[in-house]
């Protein structure tokens, strides 16, 4: 499970994919990884998921439902190249103002890009910062979305701590993420294509396997559908709840800041 704990010296260490690293340590190789596959992200996602991302992405946004006002104001995390924010924007009638944050200024570069090529950038704001440490004072936000990046962070209990400061009351919290697949048959199919193909594909397209391979490893780590239900609970969400997409390779959870 990808959580901080603490070794036998006293220091923090969490999980990259099945090593075990300090805290701080994950953080400088997760960043090395997206550096490496920001121009060609979409297409990262698309082998992650057979291309299901697409889908599972637009029924994270119709969950949201974004008001269409101009006061509506959301906080996409770990969304550099603005695959969620654009989608917000779109569904509030392109009223509604998305704030973009990535740790990794390479995705930030993309999103702005295509952001502009698509008019949209007067509706967002690009930030680079850490999830586990947000720039904004408390009760911003009326949502809080993560497509897909979460289990990136060192420390996720910090991050949705965070996730619950910055929200306003009657706030949501929306995280999309590869899950734990509930049918036995599309289980071995998956593990097969992640382990034995995804690597492989990711070196014939960028020229590099070691980042397809700690994103698969990732998903393996991360905390099953009702350990991280449990997890947004104790970071003060009410009605904590999960939705799985195709038998479990991925998972939409829904918290609220009552």
């Amino acid at each position: 499970m990808t959580t901080a704990r603490t070794n036998a010296e006293g220091g923090m260490e969490t999980s990259y994919g099945f090593r075990d690293v300090g805290a701080g340590e994950k953080q400088t190789l997760v960043n090395d990884v997206f550096h490496k596959v920001a121009k060609r992200y979409d297409i990262m996602n698309d082998l992650m998921s057979a291309g299901m991302h697409r889908a599972w992405k637009d029924a994270m946004i119709s969950a949201l439902n974004p008001r269409k006002s101009a006061d509506y104001k959301v906080l996409d995390v770990a969304g550099g190249t603005g695959d969620i924010a654009f989608r917000i924007v779109e569904a509030s009638g392109r009223l509604a103002h998305a704030t973009v944050l990535d740790i990794n200024g390479s995705m930030l570069g993309v999103g702005a890009e295509r952001a502009a090529k698509k008019g949209l950038t007067p509706n967002l704001t690009f930030v680079e910062a850490s999830a586990e440490e947000l720039p904004f004072p408390d009760g911003t936000f009326d949502a809080y979305t993560i497509s897909f990046g979460i289990r990136n962070v060192p420390r996720i209990d910090v991050a949705l701590s965070e996730a619950y400061r910055v929200l306003k009351r009657g706030g949501r919290l929306l995280v999309l993420e590869f899950s734990e697949v509930e049918m036995p048959l599309l289980d071995r199919f998956y593990e097969a294509w992640s382990f034995n193909a995804i690597p492989k594909i990711g070196r014939a397209i960028t020229g590099e396997a070691e980042p397809y391979q700690y994103l698969v490893e990732s998903i393996r780590k991360f905390p099953n559908q009702r350990d991280f239900a449990d997890m947004i609970s104790k970071a003060g969400f009410s009605r904590a709840s999960y939705t799985n997409f195709t038998g479990g390779i991925a998972a939409l959870h829904s918290g609220w800041k009552l």
